[in-house]
């Protein structure tokens, strides 16, 4: 079968390998979509945490259930989803039901080989049923699912005022599930294209260029003085996330999605004098792709919105480098393996 490997920073190759043999209590599933996210690009850069290279990247996947060994209430030919992230059940975070964070965790395509190839192996356990959405649909619930996770971990209440930092697919999910909660959403980016995308298809009500206006006397006058009592990173920028605290009001909270390899800082006078909580939020439970999944289905989230570039496999190591260029205009770009 085919794969295409990150061999190192700014490279990838096309390779072949033997389809996966089924093993015990795992589940072989034919690749027919792809989803290309953040992680993937900055592994591709270089700047990608928690990474080692050659890798086969893809964690955002759709597929056809062709062989399973103990997956009770699956059938061949099920069109699936999966959890991405491989814990061992055993450790601290994992027993207090926080397999998202486990303490060794394996993230399918970062710390081990992803879904870039035509077929893929996972732990039974971690299959998700398709529930009659279709394979662009389900390649999508696993970057909404970071965003739903970071809300949740927020516990954004209705009607207060949520200012999600990067308006990269991660933050465009995170506005959706913000609203969702019932939050008054504020977007804040440094792209017009992406920003003018959150109030035509997301609905969001307030949206701040970070380059051309006064983002704390915007946030101030849209809070009536208050300023967002919720503040999430979803840009993995040392500078936005150091500072995201300035846009934060007093006894609010502040969600970092985003990820970054240096120490980010910020005043301690600042952050004490709020009593501000600060967390991180990393992937996503079984619970949050149930959240996702059903609001897809209740026509709460529209998917179909986000899909902005299509790329056959055979063309993904030509045209990946253009990703990167934000004059694309990729909003999220999806790679086909089949109808």
């Amino acid at each position: 079968m085919k794969t295409l490997i990150c061999t190192q920073p700014g490279n990838l190759e096309y390779g072949n390998s033997t389809k996966p043999q089924l093993q015990p209590n795992s589940a072989i599933i034919r690749i027919k979509r792809i989803g290309i996210c953040g992680t993937d690009l900055h592994a591709f850069g270089g700047t990608q945490p928690f990474f080692t290279y050659p890798r086969i990247l893809g964690h955002e996947l759709s597929g056809e259930l062709i062989e399973f060994d103990n997956a009770p209430g699956f059938a061949k030919g099920e069109a699936v989803t999966f959890i991405p992230y491989f814990s061992d059940g055993s450790c601290i975070a994992c027993r207090q039901g926080k397999p998202n964070c486990c303490s060794a965790i394996k993230v399918f395509g970062v710390h081990v080989d992803g879904g870039m190839a035509e077929y893929v192996q996972i732990p039974s356990e971690y299959l998700v049923h398709g529930e009659g959405l279709t394979y662009d649909e389900l390649a999508l619930v696993e970057p909404l699912a970071i965003g739903a996770h970071g809300v949740k971990q927020a516990n954004v209440q209705k009607d207060e005022f949520v200012l999600v930092v990067g308006a990269g697919p991660i933050g465009l999910g995170t506005m959706e599930f913000a609203r969702i909660a019932g939050a008054r959403v504020i977007a804040l980016d440094v792209n017009d294209i992406r920003l003018q995308f959150c109030k035509k298809e997301l609905k969001v009500a307030f949206t701040l260029n970070l380059f051309t206006e006064n983002v704390i006397e915007r946030l101030s006058e849209i809070t009536g003085g208050d300023m967002p009592t919720v503040v999430i990173d979803a840009t993995g920028n040392l500078k936005a996330i150091n500072n995201g605290l300035n846009y934060l009001s007093n006894g609010g909270r502040y969600v970092l999605i985003g990820l970054q390899k240096e120490s980010f800082s910020f005043s301690h006078p600042d952050f004490h004098k709020r009593e501000a909580v600060l967390m991180s939020s990393r992937n996503a439970t079984v619970e949050d792709f149930q959240h996702v999944i059903q609001s897809m289905k209740a026509g709460l989230v529209n998917p179909k919105t986000y899909i902005s570039h299509r790329i056959n496999f055979d063309e993904v190591k030509m045209k990946f480098p253009s990703l990167i260029d934000p004059k694309t205009g990729v909003i999220k770009a999806m790679i086909n393996l089949g109808e």
